[in-house]
Protein backbone atom coordinates (compact mmCIF):
# COMPACT_ATOMS: atom_id res chain seq x y z
CA UNK A 1 0.00 0.00 0.00
CA UNK A 2 1.52 3.67 -0.75
CA UNK A 3 1.07 5.95 1.91
CA UNK A 4 1.89 10.03 1.45
CA UNK A 5 2.29 11.70 4.44
CA UNK A 6 1.72 15.70 3.74
CA UNK A 7 3.39 17.02 7.29
CA UNK A 8 5.54 19.75 8.03
CA UNK A 9 6.96 18.57 10.84
CA UNK A 10 10.24 16.59 10.27
CA UNK A 11 9.97 14.67 13.45
CA UNK A 12 5.70 13.89 12.85
CA UNK A 13 7.11 12.89 8.93
CA UNK A 14 9.69 10.63 10.49
CA UNK A 15 7.78 9.18 13.18
CA UNK A 16 5.11 8.38 10.54
CA UNK A 17 6.94 7.22 8.26
CA UNK A 18 8.44 4.55 10.23
CA UNK A 19 5.85 3.25 11.58
CA UNK A 20 4.13 2.68 8.50
CA UNK A 21 7.31 1.72 6.71
CA UNK A 22 7.85 -0.86 9.25
CA UNK A 23 4.54 -2.87 8.03
CA UNK A 24 5.73 -2.71 5.02
CA UNK A 25 3.78 0.02 2.83
CA UNK A 26 5.90 2.28 0.84
CA UNK A 27 5.88 5.91 2.09
CA UNK A 28 6.65 9.28 0.49
CA UNK A 29 6.49 13.00 1.90
CA UNK A 30 6.00 15.98 1.19
CA UNK A 31 6.06 19.43 3.90
CA UNK A 32 3.69 21.47 1.73
CA UNK A 33 0.56 21.55 0.44
CA UNK A 34 1.59 22.10 -3.04
CA UNK A 35 4.51 19.12 -3.05
CA UNK A 36 1.62 17.53 -1.43
CA UNK A 37 -1.18 17.61 -4.65
CA UNK A 38 1.83 17.11 -6.87
CA UNK A 39 3.00 13.94 -5.24
CA UNK A 40 -0.67 12.39 -5.00
CA UNK A 41 -1.19 13.47 -8.86
CA UNK A 42 2.02 11.89 -9.69
CA UNK A 43 2.55 8.99 -7.35
CA UNK A 44 -1.18 7.96 -7.00
CA UNK A 45 -1.22 7.06 -3.08
CA UNK A 46 -3.65 4.91 -1.90
CA UNK A 47 -3.72 7.05 1.57
CA UNK A 48 -3.30 10.18 2.93
CA UNK A 49 -2.09 11.51 6.03
CA UNK A 50 -2.34 15.28 6.01
CA UNK A 51 -1.72 18.16 8.49
CA UNK A 52 -3.74 20.95 8.16
CA UNK A 53 -1.29 23.63 9.03
CA UNK A 54 0.68 23.65 6.12
CA UNK A 55 3.41 26.53 4.92
CA UNK A 56 2.46 27.86 1.51
CA UNK A 57 -0.40 28.73 -0.53
CA UNK A 58 -2.78 25.61 0.19
CA UNK A 59 -3.11 24.43 4.30
CA UNK A 60 -4.60 21.11 4.84
CA UNK A 61 -8.20 21.88 4.03
CA UNK A 62 -7.55 22.98 0.45
CA UNK A 63 -5.10 19.92 0.01
CA UNK A 64 -8.05 17.67 0.86
CA UNK A 65 -10.60 19.21 -1.21
CA UNK A 66 -8.60 19.47 -3.97
CA UNK A 67 -7.90 15.86 -3.63
CA UNK A 68 -11.85 15.53 -3.48
CA UNK A 69 -12.35 17.36 -6.85
CA UNK A 70 -9.53 15.25 -9.00
CA UNK A 71 -10.83 12.20 -10.63
CA UNK A 72 -7.32 10.12 -10.16
CA UNK A 73 -7.51 10.92 -6.28
CA UNK A 74 -11.29 11.60 -5.46
CA UNK A 75 -11.54 8.63 -3.54
CA UNK A 76 -8.11 8.25 -1.67
CA UNK A 77 -9.20 8.06 1.71
CA UNK A 78 -7.40 11.21 3.77
CA UNK A 79 -6.50 10.67 7.68
CA UNK A 80 -6.07 14.70 8.92
CA UNK A 81 -4.07 15.05 11.64
CA UNK A 82 -4.00 18.39 13.58
CA UNK A 83 -2.61 20.15 16.73
CA UNK A 84 -6.39 22.12 16.98
CA UNK A 85 -8.19 20.55 19.38
CA UNK A 86 -11.77 22.07 17.99
CA UNK A 87 -15.04 20.41 16.81
CA UNK A 88 -14.94 23.17 14.42
CA UNK A 89 -11.84 22.25 13.09
CA UNK A 90 -13.67 18.41 12.94
CA UNK A 91 -16.11 19.73 11.14
CA UNK A 92 -14.35 21.56 8.33
CA UNK A 93 -12.18 19.19 7.99
CA UNK A 94 -15.01 16.47 7.30
CA UNK A 95 -17.09 18.57 4.80
CA UNK A 96 -13.44 18.85 3.17
CA UNK A 97 -13.90 15.33 2.37
CA UNK A 98 -11.72 13.94 5.18
CA UNK A 99 -12.55 10.66 6.24
CA UNK A 100 -11.12 10.91 9.79
CA UNK A 101 -8.90 12.99 11.67
CA UNK A 102 -6.27 12.64 14.41
CA UNK A 103 -5.33 15.18 16.97
CA UNK A 104 -2.05 15.62 17.93
CA UNK A 105 -0.31 14.08 20.15
CA UNK A 106 -1.50 11.06 18.64
CA UNK A 107 -1.11 6.74 19.83
CA UNK A 108 0.61 5.53 16.97
CA UNK A 109 -0.92 2.33 16.96
CA UNK A 110 -3.98 3.81 16.91
CA UNK A 111 -3.26 5.63 13.68
CA UNK A 112 -1.97 2.54 12.21
CA UNK A 113 -4.59 0.95 12.64
CA UNK A 114 -7.16 3.40 11.12
CA UNK A 115 -4.63 3.10 7.82
CA UNK A 116 -5.45 -0.34 7.34
CA UNK A 117 -8.84 0.20 8.36
CA UNK A 118 -9.20 2.70 5.76
CA UNK A 119 -6.94 0.56 3.18
CA UNK A 120 -9.12 -2.67 3.79
CA UNK A 121 -12.28 -0.44 3.06
CA UNK A 122 -10.71 1.40 -0.24
CA UNK A 123 -9.54 -2.78 -1.25
CA UNK A 124 -5.55 -1.38 -1.00
CA UNK A 125 -4.80 -2.89 2.28
CA UNK A 126 -2.15 -5.81 1.41
CA UNK A 127 -0.93 -6.76 5.62
CA UNK A 128 2.61 -7.07 4.58
CA UNK A 129 3.58 -7.20 8.41
CA UNK A 130 1.40 -8.09 11.49
CA UNK A 131 0.57 -5.39 14.03
CA UNK A 132 2.00 -5.74 17.24
CA UNK A 133 -0.31 -4.93 20.33
CA UNK A 134 1.89 -5.13 23.22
Amino acid sequence: MRVLIIEDSDSICRMIEALVSARGFEVRGASSGARGLEEAYGWRPHIVLLDINLPGAFDGLEVCRRLRADDGTKDVPVIVITAMNDDEVRRRAMEAGANALYEKPFSPLALLKEIEALGRKSGKFAPAKPVRTE
